[in-house]
């Protein structure tokens, strides 16, 4: 059995550059200045990832009015986060990370457990980052369903 490593509040934030849906290079770096929401999701077009992707883009504004920006990853390829961000009208970038080393490095892919079974795969998880890169909020294992309201919450926005 793997542990998987966790990260919590006042860890710095690994550093990734990962490519959109249109192949272009998207740098945590980029976001310095800002708060940042990185969220991890198993797989685009699925029930749960859409349903918790859409409600990212309903609450966008409000985010946005607060100073935070969203990014979603998961290992899918960016054609298949193309057609996902297309169908459902995201506006925020969705990151391609096929190797997982992203979704490793942030404790987000490990060992969970799924209908009573212990599987590998990708954990839902959710992190808001700093303006100076630092783990501010570490969420794992959110659920799909309810998860943006209660981070609004959390955030106060």
């Amino acid at each position: 059995m793997t542990t998987n490593q966790r990260l919590s509040p006042g860890d710095t934030a690994p550093e990734f550059t990962l490519p959109d849906a249109d192949g272009n290079n998207v740098s945590l770096a980029g976001y310095r200045g800002r708060k940042v929401i990185v969220y991890f999701y198993p797989a685009a077009s699925t029930p749960g990832c859409t349903k918790e992707a859409c409600d990212f883009r309903d609450n966008l504004a409000d985010l946005d009015g607060a100073g935070i920006d969203v990014i979603g990853i998961s290992p899918d390829k960016p054609a298949k986060l193309a057609k996902f961000r297309d169908a459902e009208q995201l506006s925020f970038p969705l990151l391609s990370d096929p190797d997982r080393s992203v979704l490793t490095a942030w404790g987000a892919y490990g060992e969970k457990t799924m209908y009573g079974k212990t599987v590998v795969g990708v954990i839902r998880s959710t992190f808001l980052v700093d303006e100076e890169g630092r783990i501010a909020v570490a969420q794992y294992n959110v659920r799909a369903t309810g998860h943006v309201a209660k981070l609004r919450r959390d955030l106060s926005v």
